[in-house]
């Protein structure tokens, strides 16, 4: 008996700990943030990319959506929910050197590698990394806060 109780309480503490639970039906999407390209929308899961810490968060990019050549200071962790994304590395926006994802691809871009990626018929992403998230690009010109 003394052993079903350790192990419930084991199980509900580690339910206890979930601090997000979220349906996608209610994601609150918004415009991403002026450092993005405009055209996309973002909804934060769990955390908060403005602060330090993890943080989750989702995307829609619409069709022909691109980013060009940026890294992050962290690294950040992708996986195509719906649609497709292909992404490239490098200083240069090049569709040749893409590596194509579609529903439930994944990539790691490590923290200072040179990326960018577009989606030619749109794209759901789930996105994360430890915050504050910044975005610097390889020309800053490519900057939209810099517009």
């Amino acid at each position: 008996m003394l052993r079903i109780v350790i192990i419930l309480g084991c199980v509900v503490s580690l339910a206890s700990a979930a601090k997000a639970q979220v349906n996608p039906g209610d994601l609150k999407w918004g415009p991403a943030p002026p450092n993005l390209p405009p055209g996309s929308e973002m909804a934060v899961l769990a955390g908060d990319p403005t602060k330090p810490g993890v943080f989750v968060a989702r995307a829609k990019l619409p069709p022909g959506y691109k980013v060009p050549p940026h890294h992050h200071p962290t690294d950040e962790y992708v996986t195509v929910l719906s649609g497709d994304l292909t992404y490239g590395m490098g200083d240069k926006f090049d569709t040749t050197k893409g590596h194509a994802m579609n529903a439930g691809g994944f990539f790691q871009a490590a923290a200072n590698m040179n990326h960018y990626v577009w989606s030619k018929s749109g794209a759901v992403i789930q996105f994360s990394a430890e915050g504050p998230f910044a975005i610097i690009y390889v020309n800053p010109a490519d900057d939209p806060t810099k517009r």
